[in-house]
Order: C-alpha cells, then sequence, then structure tokens
C-alpha cells in the first residue's frame, strides 16, 4: 500500500509546474461508491449490479481551463450475489496516470450554469487482484489496465464541488476470472495448469465524491472563464463612460468628437463627414457664410463672383469628386447621418437653381458582408437620398438612383477608409 501511495505522489509532482495566474491549478480529489465485475466470471459466479465497495483517490494538475492531468489510486472489493452465486472475495487496487478534459467548458456549459461542470478522462495504469476463496495456490493476479470515464462536477463553492464519476476499466494479461476460481481462458486445463492466454477482463466503478480546490487565487481552472475579470460592475462602467466620451459633439455639428478633426466648428457651419467646415468653391469663405457656395468669388462680394456665371455645373462636379458633397451612413444602415443632410440640400438647392441639369444618385458600401447584400444596401442608400431629394421639391424625372455595392476604391485596412466607403455620391448627366 505505501509503495501505491508514493507513486500516486510522483504522479503528481512530475507534472510540469507551470506558475499560477489567475486560476488555481491542484485539485484533491475523493470518491467511493459501487462497482461491477462484467466478466470474464466462473460458470456460475455473479457479482452485483450495485455493489458497495469502491474508493478512490486523485491528485489533479490543470495546465489551462481545458486540460489536466491525475495520479489516482482506486480500491474496492468484488463479491458474489447472494443467494445466487457460490461465495468469493476478491480485493483489488490499482494506480494510474490520466489525462483529464474540462468537457464543460469546451461545450460552453457556463451559458447554461456557473455551478455545473462535465470532466472526462483517460489513462493507463496497472493493478493487483487479490483472492480470498480461490482454489488456486495464487493468490494475486497482475494486470495493466487501460481506464476512461466521464465526471459530473456541481460547484458548492470556490473550494469544494460535489462530483459524480461512472468509470470503465479494461485489464490486460488477466490469468483469473474476478472470483479467481478458474483461468481466464475458453478451455480449463486438466490438471489445472497457468494457459498463460492472459485473456482481458472489464469492471467499472460508479461514485459519488468531493473535489478539493488548492491554491491562493479565488477560481479553480475548472470554474475560470478568462471573460470574468472584464465582468465587473466598476469595470463595465468605465467602459461606458468611456464610449459615451467618444460619442460626444462637443461643437453640435453632427460629428462626433472622436472622428472630428475640427472640433470647434462655428455653430452653423456646414461641414464634411470628418467635422472639417466646408467651402466647396475653395474661394476662402465657408459654406455657411457664402452666398454662392458652388461659386468662386472674393469675401467682399459674399463669396460670389463679381461677373455672372451662368454655368456652375463644373463647380458642383469638383466640389462633389474633392469628397465635399456626398451622403455618408453608419455601418449597415440606410439612413443618412446627420451631417449628411446639409450636402443633400446644397445639391437640392442647385437642382433647383439650375433646372436643366439631371442627376444619378450613386449608392456604395463596404467591403463586409456578402455581394448580394452589398447591392442591395448600396442601392436603399442611394433610394433614400434619392427621396429626400425629391420630397425637398426636385421633380423625379431628373434623378435617378442604382446601387453599385462595395466600393472598392478604399483601404479595406482602415476602418476610417470603410467609413468612406458607406456613402451615396452623385453624378451629373
Amino acid at each position: 500500500m505505501k509503495k501505491c501511495l508514493i507513486l500516486v505522489l510522483l504522479l503528481g509532482v512530475s507534472t510540469s509546474l507551470y506558475a499560477q495566474k489567475e486560476f488555481n491549478q491542484w485539485s484533491l480529489e475523493l470518491n467511493g461508491g459501487f462497482n461491477k465485475s462484467m466478466g470474464p466470471l466462473s460458470p456460475d459466479f455473479y457479482s452485483p449490479t450495485l455493489h458497495i465497495g469502491h474508493a478512490d483517490f486523485a491528485a489533479r494538475y490543470m495546465f489551462n481551463e481545458y486540460f489536466g492531468l491525475k495520479g489516482d489510486l482506486g480500491l474496492g472489493v468484488f463479491n458474489e450475489t447472494k443467494g445466487k452465486s457460490p461465495e468469493f472475495t476478491t480485493n483489488y487496487i490499482r494506480v494510474n496516470a490520466q489525462m483529464v478534459m474540462n468537457t464543460g467548458r469546451m461545450m460552453n456549459f457556463e451559458n447554461i450554469s456557473r455551478r455545473i461542470g462535465l470532466l472526462t478522462h483517460f489513462g493507463a495504469g496497472f493493478g493487483r487482484l487479490s483472492f480470498e476463496n480461490t482454489v488456486f495456490d495464487q493468490p494475486s493476479d497482475y494486470v495493466y489496465n487501460i481506464i476512461s470515464g466521464i465526471t459530473g462536477q456541481y460547484k458548492i463553492s470556490n473550494r469544494v464541488s460535489l462530483t459524480g464519476d461512472i468509470t470503465y476499466i479494461h485489464n490486460g494479461r488477466q490469468t483469473y476470472t474476478f472470483d479467481g476460481n478458474s483461468y481466464n481462458a475458453p478451455v480449463q486445463p486438466n490438471p489445472p495448469a497457468n494457459p498463460f492466454i492472459h485473456a482481458p477482463g472489464g469492471w467499472w466503478t460508479g461514485a459519488l465524491g468531493l473535489n478539493f480546490y488548492l491554491g491562493k487565487n479565488e477560481q479553480h481552472a475548472d470554474w475560470f472563464i478568462a471573460a470574468d475579470k472584464y465582468a465587473t460592475k466598476e469595470e463595465l462602467s468605465t467602459q461606458i463612460n468611456g464610449i459615451k466620451d467618444l460619442l460626444k459633439d462637443s461643437d453640435g455639428d453632427g460629428v462626433a468628437d472622436y472622428l472630428d478633426k475640427e472640433p470647434n466648428t462655428p455653430a452653423g457651419a456646414h461641414v464634411s463627414f470628418n467635422g472639417v467646415t466646408l467651402d466647396s468653391d475653395g474661394d476662402g469663405t465657408v459654406d455657411h457664410l457664402d452666398k454662392c457656395p458652388f461659386l468662386p468669388g472674393p469675401s467682399a462680394n459674399g463669396g460670389c463672383p463679381l461677373e455672372q456665371v451662368i454655368d456652375q455645373t463644373d463647380y458642383l462636379k469638383k466640389a462633389i469628386q474633392d469628397g465635399y458633397v456626398a451622403a455618408y451612413f453608419a455601418f449597415d444602415s440606410s439612413t443618412p447621418s446627420s451631417f449628411s443632410i446639409n450636402s443633400i440640400s446644397y445639391v437640392s438647392n442647385f437642382l433647383k437653381k439650375n433646372p436643366g441639369v439631371k442627376l444619378e444618385v450613386k449608392g456604395f458600401a463596404d467591403e463586409i458582408g456578402p455581394e448580394n447584400y452589398n447591392i442591395k444596401l448600396s442601392e436603399k442608400r442611394a433610394k433614400a437620398v434619392y427621396e429626400i431629394l425629391v420630397s425637398s421639391g426636385v421633380d423625379s424625372s431628373r434623378l435617378s438612383y442604382k446601387g453599385y455595392g462595395e466600393d472598392t476604391s478604399v483601404d479595406k485596412s482602415s476602418a476610417d477608409a470603410r467609413q468612406m466607403a458607406r456613402r451615396a455620391s452623385f453624378e451629373i448627366k
């Protein structure tokens, strides 16, 4: 017995000793319950299905939340079915090294309950069967075994969990039957002599037990969830406040501060998608102060040219080409951003002042999502701008709209570039 206990300790110590970080890695396990020798048994020998006579002890080390190793010692006794079988008593002891998998974590049991877990384990080892009522002179049989099982867990506290385990053990090179009164061979030698067949044998155990978790951290690897370190109310509140700060629009131009490249825009100013005051005709007079925002002229003349210019189309084309006049959209949205209404209003005013001009609204999307979906989304965006222009008083016969899908001209690795791709542009016909 002492040698077996020493071996269990050596199996535990021989595992890789990684530094504990955010969770405890060691646990001790104590189980007791039923066993059943499936076979082989001598003719007319039977063992009860639920026989109380098993106990096991283990030390387990988890490398992470998913995998670990354990060394365990199992011992117990097999007996006959009373009134149906001749008497026999077979004591057993086994020592095993096993791989452990936190199957409950792999299957996301935490989404159902934080107190229910599931472990699976498998490994190999050695055992001894000792017979008290054998007809042979040999009182013991030494075997190797392969073991596998499943363990349900219920978390009582951070230090203790209740377990229920079902394990199957497959013996190899078993010389005698489990009752110890026959050779493990299809034909019994006469006179009796060891046939050296060494056939296999099988048995199972069902046990209830406790896991005791060791270590200075709050959680053991069985129950640790990495995301929990972000789940405190204080940290969540801090993150929410940070998002609120990002969404502030201090100058009221419709562009959030974190996107606004001109954070102190004067009240009433017309701005681009990144919050910069627009000067569509590039004459040095910003649009909201420019009486002719699409025609360059001196500030002394209100931004209008000193000589009357009949055709203003070229200036609008340039403003569209330079990105000053476009409607922008949020991700997966077909509603223009608030700051884009200024651009749509400019186009509406231009068309009203130039009744001979026709225009197409061209919708675009970023590269995220399937191609067919992006085509439909870009068309919705174009149609939304088209409808705003019509509702503003522009004759629908002068307008058309079309969705062009993904805008391939932008840098896909840039979030800002993708924002520029979510737009509706204009083309003068």
